[in-house]
């Protein structure tokens, strides 16, 4: 019997038995083509946990035959990558290909560490493979990010997820002994979370929680009752992750700070990403409070600045201030709805032509074609405003933005109504 995980035993070697990402590495895709011609630049991949990312690179390095050095960001320091590039600079002779250095979660790295890889990205030392979870144009500097391609990779679909199972019960070795029918895919599905090392992961838990039997069968509740007592209760990449957001930003657009302060309790002890909970709070303070107190936006962004200069354990104490302040303040989603009915007329309706006087003119030609003629410059009016039209004549009068019924927006809405007249209800 194999000590190895199920994930790792079955573990692509080519891209023909690599499944999912076909808008990178299918038949004819940007990315298979640039491996099938020997030659990749540096790339980071970014996508969700359990998509391929650590997969594709070592592909790539077997199918380049390069020398191939592994970095994980999360227990290497500036010295190891030193190392590894004084490594790799050894192993350079005249036209010999570059080695290839593939860093796992890239974005953990500090500036200083990523910058100890930029004189060696940029002279060809090495060929840098990063792998992130986050969005790397924020947390990979631009300096190596602009000499890097970024490919986005996605949650795998629900055809690749049964077509992994397909071959876990067909290929491996262990499983391959034994008889296994599946009735019910859903909790298997769902517990992966689009996860395909998950997915196998749940999938080995089951099988082994199951007394032997000529048929090992497989159902949901099957599925529930073996993961209830192998499982930890807050998985923070899989269902109950998704579930505990919710509820979180939930409480905070309901107003209740103490559930909200729960929940956040829950993530923190499941040990989430803080990051992760500040940047679901900027999008709460937009979305959810708005223009009734805009300045719950800053505190949001403040939050997320302060905590990724203190990190844990204080910064539980700042995303608490935060969540309080969010859950507490006055609600409004005018915003919100004012950008999607807008974006919702554009897609039904095209894009109308910008009035001419609204329109730049920095070419004698342009202002011929009476490109920003008639245009009043608000500040030479009274309260720095001179009425006139802004939005094309076909939609004149038309109202995106609603204000919501709370003290700051009504007091915005009364002020523009004083502008404006009769021309915009604003209710």
């Amino acid at each position: 019997m194999s000590l190895l995980p199920l994930a790792e035993r079955l573990r692509p070697k080519t891209l023909d038995e690599y499944i999912g990402q076909k808008h990178l590495v299918g038949a004819n895709a940007v990315l298979r083509r640039a491996i099938e011609s020997g030659y990749i630049p540096s790339i980071i991949l970014w996508g969700p946990p359990g998509v391929g990312k650590t997969t594709l690179a070592q592909i790539i390095s077997h199918k380049l035959d390069r020398p191939f050095f592994t970095l994980s960001a999360v227990n290497s320091g500036v010295k190891d990558v030193r190392e590894v590039i004084e490594k790799a600079q050894k192993l350079r002779f005249f036209d010999t290909p570059n080695p290839i250095l593939f860093i796992d979660e890239i974005h953990r790295f500090s500036k200083s560490q990523q910058d100890s890889l930029l004189g060696a990205v940029e002279q060809g030392i090495i060929t840098l493979i990063g792998a992130t979870t986050e969005n790397p144009s924020f947390e990979v500097i631009s300096p190596l990010l602009s000499r890097c391609q970024v490919y986005i990779l996605k949650s795998l679909e629900k055809e690749d997820l049964l077509l992994l199972i397909e071959s876990a019960l067909k290929n491996d070795s262990e499983l391959a002994k034994q008889q296994v029918e599946i009735q019910e895919y859903d909790a298997l599905l769902r517990f992966s979370g689009g996860d395909a090392r998950k997915l196998l992961n749940v999938l080995e838990i089951v099988l082994n929680s199951i007394p032997y039997a000529d048929i090992k069968i497989i159902n949901n509740q099957i599925v529930k009752d073996s993961l209830q007592n192998n499982i930890a209760t807050y998985d923070k990449d899989g269902e109950l992750h998704y579930d505990t957001i919710s509820a979180f930003i939930k409480s905070i657009r309901g107003s209740d700070p103490n559930a909200a302060v729960y929940y956040l309790a829950r993530m923190l002890e499941g040990g989430e990403d803080i990051k992760f909970i500040a940047r679901r709070l900027i999008i709460s303070a937009a979305e959810d409070i708005g223009l009734a107190n805009p300045n719950a936006l800053l505190i949001a962004n403040n939050c997320f600045q302060s905590i990724s200069i203190i990190g844990m354990p204080e910064a539980r104490i700042i995303l608490s201030e935060a969540t309080i302040y969010l859950a507490a303040s006055p609600k409004s989603n005018s915003a919100y709805m004012a950008i999607n009915s807008a974006l919702d007329h554009i897609a039904k309706s095209g894009e109308e032509p910008i009035p001419l006087h609204l329109r730049n003119a920095p070419t004698k030609l342009m202002k011929q074609l009476n490109y920003g003629k008639d245009y009043l410059y608000s500040h030479s009016g009274a309260n720095n405003f001179q009425y006139q039209e802004f939005l094309p004549k076909e939609i004149t009068g038309t109202e995106f933005w609603h204000p919501g019924k709370n003290a700051k927006e009504t007091e915005i809405a009364n002020y523009l109504k004083k502008l404006w007249g009769n021309k915009y209800t604003f209710e």
